[in-house]
C-alpha cells in the first residue's frame, strides 16, 4: 500500500490540514462512475439504492458534486421546481442543505429567517436556493455515507481516466491516474457510467460521440449551423467567491494580463464593463440606494449576510460567474492537452483580472471607481487562491445515441407552429426516464465566436434513448454527454436535469445486473421497459410532467 501526505482543504472547515493519502488499488465491482459530479454522486446513490452490491465512485478533485460544488455554481433551476419539477432524491438534497442552515450553530441564521419557507440563504436571484458550495459537498457526503460505510460505495478522489481497454463492444476496465499519488490503478467493472464534465471516458472507451455544432444536414434543427463545426464548443467559465468587506482594502496584485482582458472586445466593446443597462452592481446591500435597476452583485449571491447573527460573515457573498469571465479563446476537449493546459490556466487569470477590476475600475453610482473592499474567499472555495477548484464547463463530448434529442422536440416556436399554441408540448417518449425544463436554450459565446441565445423550451422527458451508446454495450452517460446536440445541450445541460440523467443511468446499471440484461434490451422490451419505469418510479423519479405543468413556463 502506498501512502502520501497532502496537503488539502477541508470542506466543512475550511483549513488547510495535511492528511495521510491511501494510494488506490486496483479494484473490480459491479458499477464504475467515472466522475463525481452532479450526475455522477446521482448515479451512485441510485446504483446503491437499486441493489448493486459494489459501486465505485471517482472524481478529478477533492470535492464531489461537479457543478454544485467544486465548480461554484448554485443550481439552475425551473420554476417548478418546488412543486416537483425534479427527481425525489434532488428535492432532498435542497430539503437537506436547508435543514443545514436551520441547524447550525456557527454561522448562525437568525430567528426570524431560520424558518423561512423555501429558505434561500442567499436570496439570489439564479435560483430559489442559492447556498454555499462547502455546503453542497457536506450534504452529498452525508447522502453517501450510509452505502460508504457498509461497503457498498467507494470513492476515489483526485483520479483521473487515461486509457480503457475493450473485449469486443463491451468495456473491461479503465486505468487511472491518482494525482495525489502519481500512481496508476485499474478499475474492472460490468457497467461504466461516464459522468465526467467532458464524456473524458468516450474517447477512451471508443464510444462513439459528437463534439460541437452539428448541421442543419445531420439533425435538421432550423437552427442549425450550415456546416459542422466539431470544435464550435460553448465557453467555458473559471468561477471565483467574492465576500464583500465594507471600509478595508483587499486589492490583489495587479494581474499579468489585466490589460489584455481589460481591453478585450465584447460585442465590439470592452469585456470589463457594465453595458448592460438593465443592472447595477452594489456589493454593500440588495439595492443600490441610487437607482432602481436590479442588483447584479445579488445575481449568485450565497450568503446574504443580515439573515445570519452578526459575526458570522463580514458581509455579503457572491459567485462571480458572468458573461465578463466566460473564456471564449478556445475549448478544453476539443484542444490538444496542452494547449488545453494553455486555456485553463488564461481562463484563471481572465478571472483574476476580472477581480481587479471590480476592486479597482468598477464604475460606481456615486462617482467612485472599484471596490476595495472585495475579497476572495479560499476557506469557500476549498483553494488556496479563492477560485474554483475546477472550470464550469457548459459543453461536452455526446454520445452518438439510439435516439438524439432535437431542437424540433422542445423548441416553443417550432412546436407552437407545428401544433398550434393552445395544443403544443414538448415530444412525449414512451421510453421517459425523466423530466427537465429550463426557460430556453442557454447558449452562450463559442470557442469560434458564435453568440446567440437559444429560443423557449417546453417543459421536457428524457428519453431512455439518449442515454444509450448505438454501439457500445455497457458504458452509459450521466453528465451532459447524453444523446442532445449542440443546441438542446442548451436546456438539458443544468443541474436537476443533470441529476436526474444520472439518476437513471445508475439505475439502469442496476437493474440490467440484476435481470441478467442489457440496457437496448430494456428498451425493446415493452414490459421490461415498463419494469424498469416503475423502478424509477419507487425511486421517485417523475416519468411525466402533470398535465397542468406541461405548458407552464
Amino acid at each position: 500500500m502506498t501512502l502520501s501526505r497532502r496537503t488539502f482543504v477541508t470542506a466543512s472547515t475550511g483549513l488547510l490540514v495535511s492528511r495521510i493519502v491511501r494510494a488506490a488499488q486496483n479494484d473490480k465491482a459491479d458499477i464504475v462512475i467515472i466522475g463525481g459530479g452532479t450526475g455522477g454522486v446521482a448515479a451512485a446513490l441510485a446504483a446503491c439504492r437499486g441493489g448493486a452490491k459494489k459501486v465505485i465512485l471517482t472524481e478529478e478533485t477533492d470535492w464531489i458534486g461537479g457543478q454544485l460544488t467544486s465548480q461554484l455554481v448554485p443550481p439552475d433551476e425551473n420554476h417548478s421546481i418546488e412543486s416537483g419539477g425534479g427527481t425525489k432524491s434532488y428535492r432532498d438534497f435542497r430539503t437537506a442543505v436547508r435543514q443545514h442552515y436551520r441547524k447550525r450553530t456557527e454561522r448562525a441564521m437568525r430567528p426570524e429567517f431560520r424558518d423561512t419557507t423555501n429558505l434561500n440563504p442567499g436570496n439570489g436571484w439564479v435560483s430559489r436556493l442559492c447556498h454555499e458550495p462547502r455546503v453542497a459537498v457536506m450534504v452529498l457526503e452525508e447522502t453517501l455515507k450510509p452505502f460508504v460505510a457498509n461497503g457498498q460505495l467507494t470513492i476515489h478522489r483526485q483520479c483521473v481516466p487515461i486509457s480503457a481497454t475493450l473485449k469486443g463492444d463491451r468495456v473491461e476496465s479503465v486505468t487511472l491516474l491518482d494525482r495525489s499519488t502519481g500512481n496508476h490503478f485499474t478499475l474492472s467493472g460490468d457497467y461504466f457510467i461516464d459522468a465526467t464534465e467532458e464524456g473524458d471516458l468516450l474517447p477512451l472507451a471508443k464510444v462513439e460521440f459528437v463534439s460541437g455544432s452539428e448541421s442543419k444536414a445531420m439533425t435538421g434543427e432550423p437552427n442549425a449551423a450550415d456546416k459542422p463545426r466539431p470544435s464550435n464548443i460553448q465557453s467555458f467559465t473559471w468561477c471565483f467567491i467574492l465576500e464583500h468587506d465594507d471600509g478595508k482594502e483587499h486589492v490583489i496584485d495587479k494581474p499579468k494580463d489585466y490589460d489584455f482582458w481589460k481591453s478585450y472586445p465584447n460585442a465590439d466593446k470592452p469585456l470589463f464593463q457594465w453595458n448592460d443597462p438593465e443592472f447595477s452592481f452594489y456589493p454593500k446591500g440588495d439595492r443600490d440606494p441610487a437607482g432602481t435597476k436590479p442588483n447584479f452583485w445579488t445575481y449568485r449571491r450565497v450568503v446574504d449576510s443580515k439573515m445570519f447573527v452578526p459575526g458570522s460573515y463580514v458581509g455579503d457573498v457572491s459567485v462571480i460567474n458572468w458573461h465578463m469571465n466566460d473564456y471564449t479563446l478556445g475549448s478544453l476537449h476539443g484542444s490538444t492537452p496542452e494547449k488545453a493546459a494553455e486555456h485553463r490556466e488564461r481562463s484563471r487569470q481572465m478571472s483574476m483580472a476580472l477581480v481587479y477590476w471590480l476592486q479597482t475600475e468598477s464604475p460606481r453610482s456615486d462617482g467612485k471607481k472599484g471596490w476595495p473592499g472585495l475579497r476572495l474567499c479560499p476557506e469557500q472555495t476549498g483553494t488556496k487562491d479563492g477560485l474554483a477548484m475546477a472550470a464550469y464547463i457548459r459543453e461536452s463530448r455526446r454520445i452518438k445515441a439510439d435516439f438524439t434529442i432535437l431542437e424540433q422536440h422542445v423548441s416553443k416556436p417550432i412546436r407552437d407552429r407545428e401544433f398550434g399554441k393552445d395544443k403544443a408540448t414538448a415530444e412525449q417518449f414512451q421510453d421517459s426516464v425523466g423530466i427537465g425544463h429550463y426557460l430556453y436554450m442557454d447558449l452562450h459565446q463559442t470557442s469560434e465566436g458564435e453568440k446567440k441565445g437559444g429560443s423557449q423550451v417546453y417543459p421536457f422527458q428524457i428519453p431512455l434513448g439518449s442515454l444509450l451508446p448505438i454501439r457500445v454495450r455497457n458504458v452509459l452517460p450521466a453528465c451532459k454527454n447524453l444523446g442532445v446536440t449542440h443546441l438542446t445541450n442548451g436546456c438539458y445541460r443544468l443541474h436537476p436535469t443533470e441529476w436526474n440523467v444520472g439518476e437513471a443511468a445508475g439505475a439502469l446499471a442496476a437493474y440490467c445486473i440484476a435481470k441478467d440484461l442489457e440496457p437496448k434490451q430494456v428498451r425493446a422490451d415493452a414490459k421490461r421497459l415498463a419494469d424498469y419505469q416503475d423502478q424509477l418510479a419507487k425511486l421517485g423519479v417523475l416519468l411525466q410532467w402533470p398535465a397542468n405543468m406541461l405548458r407552464k413556463f
